[in-house]
């Protein structure tokens, strides 16, 4: 399918007068309309054309925000170092919010542990789309640790008097993890 007299998002900012070539599910080329091939054309005069998305921080999937009763997966809250963890294992397929973020133009997020943890454990990014299981679509090579320095933790394990209660225990219980993973 072609898409014709479009202005498009780039690199370079917006570009008027441009067709968008589909083939499947991907974008084949985009280009300069005084390129662009022969052949049945849906004209998109007015209309504007952007690459997907990326939320580069959610918690899609793992929060009882966009589920139900099977929800509230994020944080582990019964240590303050859990880097053991795996975003992927508490990721929920059926979030209805991966319909909603694709609605929205969003095609790749980057999701995993809340920020309860001081280390809360690895994230992913995979991409919004049709699969078996939520590691067929995760990035590989994408993981990431999550760490957080902020006032969950001080919020979370403070209330039960127990360290971190403090910016700076928050900094010395990753300090601590820190150096005995190098060790």
């Amino acid at each position: 399918m072609i898409l014709k007299n479009l202005r498009v998002w780039g690199r370079e900012g917006f570009r008027d007068g441009c067709y968008l070539a589909v083939e499947g599910s991907r974008i084949a080329a985009v280009g300069p309309m005084t390129d662009c091939p022969d052949g049945e054309a849906l004209d998109c005069e007015g209309l504007t054309a952007y690459p997907g998305f990326v939320d580069a921080h959610t918690h899609i999937g793992v929060f009882d925000d966009s589920l139900d009763s099977e929800g509230s997966d994020g944080n582990e809250d019964t240590d303050p170092l859990t880097p053991q963890l795996r975003g992927l294992d508490s990721v929920h397929g059926m979030d209805r919010a991966f319909a909603d973020a694709l609605a929205a133009g969003v095609t790749t997020v980057v999701t995993g542990p809340g920020s309860a943890n001081v280390i809360g454990g690895t994230g992913l990014s995979f991409k919004l789309k049709q699969a078996d299981t939520v590691a067929d679509i995760a990035i590989q090579g994408s993981e990431m640790m999550k760490m957080a320095l902020g006032e969950n933790p001080k919020r979370v394990y403070g209330s039960d008097r127990k360290m971190p209660v403090t910016r700076m225990g928050t900094g010395a219980v990753l300090r601590k993890a820190l150096f005995d993973a190098r060790e």
